[in-house]
């Protein structure tokens, strides 16, 4: 007997069709003896559509508001999936995420989570229930929903297992497991059968949809075994383990892409002890991320200063990054939403090498300009015109993973 938290996304809520569906795979577990705690998100839909609405009202919806908003999504859901368990005569609870408690801070529409209270939960489970509990939300210590950002049902659900010790956390899903490259753009695309938590935070990290970044990292800090598999599908999944469970270290594991992303430049920013850090403290101020930073070589006390952020920061990076344009002297603020970013992710490129020239070399024999490049211990990033996402991703994958024979560390 164990305690599992199984996380259902959208697409497997769909409808009452599809809450059905998971229910069933819900009552299947417990009547082989588990404990089960679910997390819901929204049914498929609702928080574009709710989004949509509130963007009618307010183009930039207040925050707390917003929240308020958003977090009716999951409460439909996990209504609705308590009712229909309790159908099939399976002891079922659902609970929001203030009634668990999940506490987070007062970020709204991108909150932390800051601590979980059990007892309630726990409290359920011995009395034979199934908490069905909403994802994506939480609240402060005030009182105030909050929201988790996007794709936040994912940290939820892991968080859960982190606070209950669970023995492992199943994210249900559309797709059926994680893979080498997104195989709506690679036919080719291998499954895999496990994946360490860094190559899933960088991968997630790059534009990879399965899972949420944080959601790995909390895998990751507390030991989560988690388990991606498909909600239509009985077939065993992909698993994110520690970096010890994987036997090979292959230098590419996946290859992924994001054109979720906008790239600034800064012209002629007088090259001045401090001008950085004025720029990306103004940014980080308004909680926006800043990737790929590249600063031109000085030419008569200028520079220029490019740097990409979430295409949903863009619009308030514009506004502030004009602003502190003009109080730093610089000439103007360019901005290029025509981009993407398409990485290459392995463990074993800590000890292999040639990776970089022969993603530079495949990039160039399709006349892909590249824009920009970041680099970690275990990734390399380039950024290329949005037009060419599609062909890079197919192009790499068949070099790296396709036709690469010698892809093991060890193998010089």
């Amino acid at each position: 007997m164990a305690l599992i938290v199984q996380k259902f996304g959208g697409t497997s809520v769909g409808s009452l069709e599809r809450i059905e569906n998971a229910a069933r795979r819900v009552a299947q577990a417990k009547k082989r003896g588990h404990d089960i705690v679910v997390v819901s998100s929204a049914m498929a839909g609702t928080t574009d559509r709710l989004i949509s609405l509130a963007k009618e009202v307010q183009p930039f919806p207040n925050p707390r508001e917003l929240d308020m908003l958003l977090a009716t999504g999951e409460q439909q859901a996990i209504a609705l999936f308590a009712m229909t368990l309790q159908r099939m005569g399976v002891k079922a609870v659902s609970l929001c995420g203030w009634q668990v408690p999940v506490i987070t801070d007062d970020v709204h529409t991108k909150a932390r989570i800051k601590e979980i209270h059990t007892r309630k939960l726990k409290e359920l489970l011995s009395k034979g229930y199934i908490p069905i509990v909403a994802g994506f939300q939480g609240v402060t210590k005030e009182g105030e929903i909050t929201t988790l950002g996007r794709g936040g049902s994912d940290t939820s659900a892991v968080a859960l297992a982190a606070a209950l010790k669970a023995d492992f956390c199943e994210i249900y899903t559309d797709v059926d497991g994680i893979y080498t490259a997104d195989p709506r753009i690679v036919p080719n695309a291998r499954k895999l059968e496990k994946i360490a938590y860094e190559e899933m935070l960088e991968l997630a990290s790059l534009g990879a949809k399965v899972m949420q970044i944080r959601s790995v990292e909390f895998g990751s800090k507390y030991g989560v075994r988690i388990h991606v598999r498909s909600s239509f599908s009985e077939e065993e999944g992909s698993w994110i383990v520690p970096e010890e469970e994987i036997m090979e270290k292959i230098a590419v594991r996946g290859i992924t892409s994001t054109d979720k992303e906008v790239q600034f430049t800064i012209v002629k920013v007088p090259d001045k002890p401090g001008i950085a850090a004025k720029i990306f403290k103004a940014l980080g101020d308004a909680h926006i991320a800043v990737d790929m930073i590249v600063q031109t070589v000085s030419v008569n006390g200028y520079t220029d200063m490019s740097f990409t952020v979430s295409e949903n920061d863009a619009p308030l990076a514009k506004e502030i990054l004009e602003k502190v344009a003009k109080e730093i002297g610089a000439e103007k603020v360019l901005m290029d939403p025509d981009v993407s970013k398409v990485s290459v992710v392995g463990l074993g490129m800590r000890s292999a090498y040639g990776v970089a020239g022969k993603m530079f070399d495949v990039l160039a024999k399709h006349n892909i300009n590249i824009k920009a490049i970041s680099t970690s211990e275990i990734r390399i990033s380039c950024l290329i015109a949005r037009k060419y996402t599609e062909l890079a991703v197919r192009a790499l994958h068949e070099a790296f993973i396709e036709n690469d024979k010698v892809n093991f560390v060890g193998d010089k």
